[in-house]
């Protein structure tokens, strides 16, 4: 899927003294003990599943980094159960948080890229391309083929991206709460998952 554009480690081009960090309300951590919460959802691979079959798992949020003008958070998708002949992977993710934006870091070595930004002084700049979220309104972005389209309704942040192959992502985060659901598809059906999140617990 679209994880191949590069998040490049750049300070802003436009100077600014970075204001003081304040808590993103979809994506935030009382300190940096990780946070587990059981997902539910199914699963489909047309090479080796007959239609959709259900998937379950816990997804751990953890703050690994705090700066004065952000926060970087790493996503990680465990104990993923099904009776998939082949167990289904799903990579952790790693976003930087600022007061209005969550950002995909998208790195060959997402752990090494942390903790430069987490060195840095300002907020490092960002691709359109990689902003998983915002705080309010709506945001719209085009990549090639792909469309993606941010939209915050109330107490919910969703992120949708397709592309005409059949290829998407749909990535909702809640006030308060973080992740509450994250899906991804490949071809029309060919491979993917769908996961919601039923419940939290330290």
């Amino acid at each position: 899927m679209k994880r191949g554009i590069q998040f490049h480690l750049l300070v802003l081009s436009t100077l600014f003294v970075a204001p003081a960090f304040a808590a993103n309300p979809f994506l935030d951590a009382k300190d940096d003990k990780p946070v587990s919460a059981s997902f539910r959802g199914t699963e489909w691979n047309d090479e080796n599943i007959n239609g959709e079959i259900p998937l379950a798992g816990r997804v751990v949020t953890t703050r690994i980094a705090s700066m004065p003008w952000g926060a970087i958070f790493m996503v990680e998708f465990v104990d993923l159960k099904s009776r998939a002949p082949e167990k289904r992977e799903i990579r952790p993710d790693y976003y930087i948080v600022t007061n209005d934006r969550i950002v995909l870091l998208n790195e060959e070595n997402n752990d090494e890229a942390a903790k430069k930004i987490a060195a840095m002084d300002k907020p490092p700049a960002f691709e359109e391309d990689n902003v998983y979220g915002i705080t309010s309104g709506q945001f719209k972005h085009q990549e090639g083929l792909w469309e993606t389209t941010i939209n915050v309704k109330g107490d919910l942040c969703v992120y949708d991206s397709v592309h005409p192959s059949g290829h998407f992502r749909r990535i909702v985060w809640k006030k308060g709460v973080g992740l509450v659901q994250y899906d991804n598809g490949y071809g029309a059906m060919r491979d993917g998952y769908r996961l919601k999140r039923v419940s939290s617990k330290k």
